[in-house]
């Protein structure tokens, strides 16, 4: 297998380009849509993704670089970022900004530093390592996640199909 390094980076570089073809594509409705009343649209997932890349993981990495503990993040309570005012493509644009910078930021981590920890408020000893495979996993589940509630739309309109498409079906028992 890849070294982790490349492995991460060749997720956190691809990450906003899937994003920006998602958010400048797909109708600002269908993107917005939640595909069930307790579970994000794509919208709401590409927030979240703006929220943590400004507000989780630089931070985390930096704090474990310099041998601190994480500051608390609740992913339900949002960023305070008052974004709603723009456009998904806006969004995605966003969110690749400060993937750019963040890249910079995960540059600073050298072989040496993937043991460092730093203390999770929930979950205890993070190391490095763990914490970059979490952003690269945590930009893929999000990504997984919007594309599963845009699928939505289709899979309510296959007909015959639909039970072909059981393992992704949002909100049904």
């Amino acid at each position: 297998m890849a070294d982790v390094f490349s492995l991460v980076r060749s997720i956190l570089e691809t990450t906003p380009g899937r994003w920006e073809a998602l958010a400048s594509r797909v109708p600002e409705e269908v993107f917005s849509r939640r595909p069930a009343p307790s579970e994000w649209s794509a919208r709401e997932c590409l927030l979240h993704m703006i929220d943590t890349e400004t507000l989780v993981f630089p931070v985390r990495v930096e704090c474990i670089l310099k041998g601190e503990d994480f500051p608390a993040f609740d992913p339900d309570a949002g960023g305070g970022q008052n974004l709603g005012h723009l456009s998904p493509a806006e969004l995605a644009e966003r969110f690749s900004r400060a993937r750019r910078d963040n890249l910079k930021v995960f540059e600073k981590v050298k072989p040496e530093d993937l043991g460092k920890k730093g203390i999770h408020g929930e979950l205890g000893p993070v190391t490095m390592e763990e914490l970059i495979s979490q952003w690269a996993g945590h930009d893929l589940m999000h990504l997984v996640q919007a594309e599963r509630a845009i699928m939505q739309v289709f899979i309510e309109k296959c007909g015959p199909w639909k039970p072909s498409y059981s393992d992704h079906i949002v909100g049904e028992e």
